[in-house]
């Protein structure tokens, strides 16, 4: 079993489809279809269920799957380990972030990064914090900017970069647009306009919630900033969203402070070892950490 056998397999487990890993891995489709028939030969097992559009992994795919990205994520800490004691930074940094976090411009980040380590091949998803934190842990990423929800498992650490108050944001005509504030208790029955599960805002507001002693449902759920915005402008409900949120449209919708509010964390989570690409991309974050909150895109 070669480590190129592993990385065919988990680039092919990821993208669930030979085609779109073959163009990943840069090779051939019948070359890498090869290589996994190799691999399910050596280990006496089908590893893959295919079909004409996709194809799911077995049993005993699922099986070799999270320790065939720990083998290649420590082969990769080796080589960049080797490369950093030759003064070099090499490897890749995989990169998660939940968008919009209100404190940190990522392309501009990257793009510098990308400058000062031209070795090293970045790589980015955009996704909600509590899976980005499980994939930090699992080796699939290897840092990640997220809103700190409580969710830290063993292995990732959390560095703070910025704080905010979360508050109400309301259409012009809604009752809640008079008022200076209001408490949480005000949103008990209230049409909400939210985040999916395990998005910053969402895992923030629904334990809020739970401590007041009801239950935090939103009845139109997004998966991106703007069309929350959109959604509240034509007053189909009140979103609970930190304060960066209500500055993007800040003539168009009211933002009303909310008695014990949640508090927006901004964060890294990486790994308690970071590789030599991602403490170099650390120490680049380090003057975000002294910023103020700023209303990102």
């Amino acid at each position: 079993m070669e480590l190129r056998q592993l990385e065919h397999f988990v680039t092919v487990a990821e993208e669930r489809h030979f085609t779109r890993a073959a163009e990943l891995l840069r090779i051939s489709q019948s070359g890498l279809s090869a290589s996994i028939r190799s691999l399910e030969q050596e280990l006496g097992t089908s590893l893959f269920i295919r079909s004409t559009r996709r194809v799911e992994l077995t049993a005993a795919g699922q099986a070799l799957l999270a320790d065939s990205v720990r083998t290649l994520a420590s082969a990769a800490a080796a080589r960049d380990a080797v490369a950093a004691v030759r003064g070099l930074v090499r490897g890749r940094l995989t990169i998660g972030a939940e968008p919009c976090l209100g404190s940190v411009d990522l392309p501009a980040e990257l793009a510098a990064f990308r400058t000062a380590n031209p070795g090293v091949e970045v790589r980015l998803r955009y996704s909600g914090s509590e899976e980005l934190v499980d994939e930090v842990a699992g080796g699939r990423a290897d840092v990640a900017l997220v809103v700190d929800t409580g969710h830290t498992p063993a292995g990732v650490h959390l560095r703070p970069l910025s704080t905010q108050q979360m508050l109400v944001l309301c259409h012009p005509e809604h009752p809640f647009a008079a008022e200076r504030s209001i408490p949480l208790e005000a949103l008990r029955g209230e049409p909400l306009v939210g985040f999916q599960d395990g998005w910053g805002a969402q895992a923030l507001s629904r334990r809020a919630f739970a401590a007041a002693g009801f239950d935090y449902r939103a009845a139109m759920e997004v998966n991106d900033v703007h069309p929350l915005l959109d959604l509240v402008g034509y007053n189909l409900g009140v979103a609970v969203v930190p304060e960066s949120f209500a500055r993007k449209r800040p003539d168009a919708l009211r933002a009303v402070r909310l008695q014990d509010a949640p508090v927006w964390t901004v964060a890294v989570a990486v790994a308690e070892q970071p590789s030599p690409a991602a403490s170099a991309f650390l120490a680049q974050l380090d003057p975000v950490a002294l910023a103020p909150a700023t209303a990102s895109s």
